[in-house]
């Protein structure tokens, strides 16, 4: 089997992948070539501030590059009517008083993409050069065993993943909390856009009482993106429903973060198979955040559509 050219590692600065830049730069594991973060331009202050602390303290001693890759900032470009519209998972609310959820193309737009670019580059071979068969980097994805489910390979021939959590730590999402607390990085985020609507009632409430700019800000964003995107608008396209950060389906601002509701408690009793995890998902949001490799944007799901809002 011919040898990997590079090894890197998709690093989005939340748990799983911090711990692996950080098993790497000591020596656990072996040293990867390169660390790839792929700025959405909309992360939380905490998420750059963590990972200028992790270039200067854990990735410059052992030599590691990260390398900051970017294809735009996904608020300013979800706002302007002269760019195409990568959606994000916005929740729906119908004419008909149906609800829905809108297709995600931002982690394929703002995550993978850019990294590929890079790992051309990094190759030698940039777009559109044909790169030849055998000659690939190897990636390191940062997902732990108890999401090990998620762990699948690229779908490009020159980025074999790799899951050293899983193949080689066996660590679950608790052990690696573990090790990034013995490094004095217990305060570790998790990595995902300032407005992403996975996010569960805690953070949505971190955000409010923690930081009143972001607050803001991702309450203008969602009011801003009631009517559809702006693309959409400025073609004239009819508008099917109305678009929401917070999966009540009311405006930011007046979303019931503080609780669960009498409804939402009402429909996750219905399923006692799946209320834990449904439960876990309303307080803490969804747990494997936006890793490029692992979103679940990419499974497939027929009941998902545009409902007007995406061109």
């Amino acid at each position: 089997m011919p040898h990997p050219r590079h090894r890197i590692l998709s690093l989005g600065a939340g748990i799983q992948s911090s711990t692996l830049l950080a098993l790497s730069a000591n020596g656990v594991l072996p040293r990867v070539d390169y660390a790839i973060f792929a700025d959405t331009g909309w992360e939380p202050a905490a998420v750059y501030r963590h990972l200028d602390r992790l270039e200067k303290e854990i990735a410059e001693p052992a030599g590691i590059p990260v390398l900051r890759v970017s294809s735009g900032n996904i608020r300013r470009d979800a706002l302007d009517p002269e760019h195409r519209f990568a959606s994000m998972p916005l929740y729906i609310l119908n004419k008909d008083g149906n609800q829905g959820m809108t297709r995600r193309q931002c982690t394929g737009e703002y995550k993978i993409k850019p990294i590929k670019r890079q790992v051309r580059d990094i190759l030698g071979y940039p777009y559109p050069a044909r790169i030849p068969k055998g000659v690939f980097v190897e990636q390191w994805v940062g997902i732990s065993t108890d999401e090990f489910h998620r762990a699948k390979d690229a779908d490009v021939q020159y980025m074999h993943n790799r899951h050293p959590l899983i193949v080689d730590m066996n660590w679950s999402r608790t052990d690696c909390i573990s090790y990034l607390t013995s490094l004095g990085l217990a305060d570790t985020p998790k990595s995902s856009c300032l407005g992403c609507p996975f996010h569960g009632n805690a953070q949505w409430r971190n955000i409010r009482d923690n930081s009143p700019a972001e607050w803001a800000d991702v309450v203008e964003f969602d009011k801003a993106i009631r009517n559809g995107n702006a693309r959409a608008n400025a073609n004239g396209n009819r508008l099917l429903g109305e678009a929401y950060l917070h999966r009540s389906r009311v405006p930011l601002g007046e979303a019931p973060i503080d609780h669960v509701t009498a409804a939402e408690w009402a429909a996750l009793q219905a399923d006692s198979d799946t209320a834990q995890t449904n439960a876990e998902e309303l307080e803490l949001g969804v747990t494997d955040g936006c890793s490029p490799w692992a979103c679940r944007g990419s499974e497939a799901d027929t009941s998902q559509d545009d409902f007007g809002l995406a061109v």
